[in-house]
């Protein structure tokens, strides 16, 4: 099943009317998955910041209408381009016959209570919807998914893998054509890597350790200069 709608144009009187989906419950474990969700959703979300027809979203159902409630599914992350993020984030989820078009990018970190079913029953429901990458990232190396890392492309309705390799640093390495990223499992972390950059996408404490390496760099060379002006 795949969106043929067009995205609806925003209402005239905004989003004051909307009716919201209602919020998914959280899972008995989810404190285990959060600090990774959390993760990922804060290293997209600064990444794409700059796109305002790019969603990041987090913690929302995802449906292809709301006639079905037994084939709603709530993904840890999703990135879809070309959407109203106003619109979807005013319905608390992401109804693709009314948005026009399916998320381009799910990931779902594992946890002991929902983990097969992320690798079994979700891994239909996107494809269905027409997700084109689907991936999964467990921290444990495959204790609660099949595998450590896995990704998944659409082709001609199926789920094909996308190749993954491990390196003598023993870091699991994929490459997501929709993102333009590599993810790396790193011992137990998912790492977003940017080719074109050469480098890693930072995290909230990366970004912040930067900040005050610059400032502290700022610092001594405002020192120095009132050195040299006293001279």
């Amino acid at each position: 099943m795949t969106a043929t709608t067009k995205l609806k144009p925003p209402p005239a009187d905004g989003y004051a009317h909307v009716v919201p989906l209602p919020t998914p419950p959280k899972a008995p474990d989810a404190m285990q998955q959060s600090p990774y969700i959390t993760r990922a959703y804060s290293i997209l979300e600064t990444y794409f910041h700059q796109r305002p027809d790019v969603l990041v979203g987090s913690d929302g159902y995802l449906c292809y209408d709301t006639t079905d409630r037994s084939r709603w599914v709530k993904p840890d992350c999703l990135v879809a381009f070309g959407v109203d993020p106003d619109a979807i984030f005013a319905r608390n989820g992401y109804v693709i016959s009314e948005v026009g078009k399916p998320p381009e990018f799910v990931l779902e970190v594992a946890s002991e209570s929902t983990g097969r079913q992320d690798y079994t029953r979700k891994r239909d429901i996107y494809a269905e919807y027409g997700v084109a990458e689907y991936w999964r990232f467990d921290r444990t190396g495959g204790q609660y998914h099949d595998r450590p890392l896995s990704g998944d492309r659409l082709v001609n309705g199926q789920y094909e893998p996308l190749p993954l390799n491990t390196g003598t640093d023993r870091v699991i390495r994929g490459y997501s054509p929709v993102l333009g990223l590599e993810l790396h499992w790193d011992t137990g972390q998912l790492r977003f890597y940017d080719p074109a950059a050469g480098d890693y996408l930072p995290d909230l404490a990366d970004a912040l350790a930067q900040r005050d390496a610059a400032e502290a760099l700022v610092e001594r060379l405002r020192a120095q200069l009132r050195r040299l002006q006293s001279d």
